[in-house]
């Protein structure tokens, strides 16, 4: 009798205690039935942002999966997201040791794979004080206008029925970052800045980035399945991808190096204000002063990062910006009687005129809900156990913010799937919102936000604005819209390179003729 009681007693504490710490814990978020080994990465097709979503539209907003060996939280929805980046944004600021982090970005020594820390925080601290500053970016303003008007010479000059506009973009991207990073210019026949262009590095620098973004976007088995690398071959391509990274950014560091130290000092001191624009001087100055920090990996981390985030995305956007306007005629004459109004015909439009153009600004913020620059964002790690929408998130896992399904998610946006700029008109619809915080984070949230937003925007916002008020454009046949599939890849391209007709517009053919 008194066993039986001792029995009971035991049995009721074990399950108490046990109910303690399920609460504790949380609750288990549900998922699809994983496979034994590969766990759920026989769902992951690509586009891989599209394959998530349609896994999350089956099993919620917030569930676990695993991909091989890891643990996966996917989020796709606003509250989640907000929860991951505002009170645990410190557990998830670090990133996952993945194969792309250590080829591409210096056994995850750059910035935006670094895990987070001191180091990380230097890379942060440099990049917001001396890179993407917002004084360095006024002070880069007519810098940039110029690259712009090259851009338009280049636009007026090409008399071929149709333009290949992902090409001229990307030109126009390159030819900023080059130039901001070692006073390079590799596109167009008014190479100012670089009276000996190379365009053999141009085009080994455009593959190299193509190729980098193409192997970092894909679901690389060899991540989540050590074993893999005996048949797939992934990390070989990437290792062979990234020894020739590195040795074309090690051949520009020589280079400057080379050019800064024959100049006399009267020369350097003449160059002091150009200094300040171009980036590897500067660091090849920190490299003088603290050689333990500032090392060659340090610098070539940084050029390679500001590369990768500052061209395909920012020129890839604007080519999404674009074939949507094409598609949607009415409002591209919206924002060009936008600038006739405010600007007229006179002159080009400048950096200081963007801020009056609110409708081309809806424009921009509508192209990137709808196509952001990354789809899904980088990925974070949980640095430890946290709770995200009362489920249980042990150490280690790997989470994945799907942007894209976030900022089409029919509970936060009206009409999601249509283009309607109008929408962010409206103050309550932006970014924060009484409709939904975090709806609305193209550039992601919290301390991994990207750093190169502000210059993205910038040059985005003038370079559509200078093309439509310089250019009547159409789409090669006004019978068939412009075929809006989505490519594979990290920044989400578009799947056939945009080409449209464009005609100069008469009354700026006396501005377009003296550029």
């Amino acid at each position: 009798m008194v066993s039986n009681y001792i029995i009971s007693i035991v049995a009721l504490f074990s399950f108490i205690l046990l109910l303690h710490f399920h609460l504790r814990r949380g609750r288990s978020p549900r998922g699809p039935l994983a496979l034994p080994i590969i766990g759920h990465l026989h769902l992951i097709k690509q586009p891989l942002h599209q394959s998530l979503s349609a896994i999350s539209a089956i099993h919620g907003s917030v569930i676990s999966l695993r991909f091989g060996s890891r643990s996966i939280l996917l989020v796709s929805s606003a509250a989640a997201a907000q929860q991951c980046f505002t009170i645990n944004d410190v557990i998830f600021a670090n990133r996952p040791a993945l194969l792309a982090g250590k080829h591409f970005g210096y056994n995850h020594s750059m910035i935006g794979v670094a895990p987070y820390g001191e180091h990380w925080r230097n890379l942060r601290r440099f990049t917001t004080l001396h890179a993407l500053s917002s004084s360095r970016l006024s002070t880069l303003s007519s810098f940039f206008s110029g690259e712009v008007h090259s851009l338009l010479r280049r636009l007026f000059s090409d008399t071929s029925p149709t333009v290949d506009l992902r090409s001229h973009l990307w030109n126009l991207t390159m030819n900023i970052i080059m130039g901001m990073i070692a006073d390079k210019k590799y596109y167009g026949t008014d190479t100012t800045t670089n009276p000996n262009p190379n365009p053999n590095e141009g085009m080994r620098f455009r593959r190299i980035v193509e190729e980098v973004f193409e192997l970092s976007g894909a679901a690389c088995m060899e991540d989540f399945i050590p074993a893999m690398k005996w048949f797939s071959g992934m990390e070989k391509k990437m290792e062979k991808l990234g020894k020739e990274m590195d040795e074309l950014l090690q051949e520009l560091v020589d280079e400057r190096r080379r050019s800064w130290s024959l100049k006399s000092s009267q020369e350097k001191e003449k160059e002091k204000e150009k200094e300040k624009r171009i980036l590897i001087d500067v660091m090849l100055g920190l490299q003088e002063l603290h050689p333990e920090e500032y090392t060659d990996t340090f610098i070539k981390g940084m050029i390679i990062a500001l590369i990768l985030a500052g061209t395909d995305s920012t020129s890839g956007s604007m080519e999404w910006a674009m074939a949507l306007l094409l598609n949607h005629p009415e409002t591209m004459k919206k924002v060009k009687c936008e600038i006739h109004e405010h600007i007229g015909h006179e002159r080009l439009v400048r950096d200081t005129d963007i801020p009056k153009l609110k409708y081309l600004n809806s424009v921009i913020k509508e192209t990137l809900r709808m196509y952001p620059p990354a789809p899904l964002l980088i990925p974070h790690e949980a640095s430890e156990d946290c709770t995200i929408s009362g489920i249980h998130v042990p150490k280690n896992t790997i989470l994945l913010v799907n942007v894209y399904a976030i900022q089409r998610d029919p509970k936060l946006w009206s009409s999601p799937m249509d283009f309607k700029p109008e929408r962010f008109e409206k103050e309550e619809e932006e970014e924060g919102g009484e409709r939904g915080f975090m709806k609305y984070i193209p550039f992601g949230y919290g301390r991994r936000r990207c750093p190169g937003e502000g210059m993205g925007m910038r040059v985005m916002a003038l370079a559509l604005a200078s093309m439509i008020q310089c250019f009547e454009w159409e789409r090669i046949n006004e019978d068939e819209m412009v075929n809006l599939d989505e490519g594979h890849g990290l920044t989400m391209p578009m799947a056939n390179p945009l080409h449209a007709k464009h005609t100069p517009c008469t009354h700026m053919l006396h501005i377009l003729s003296q550029l």
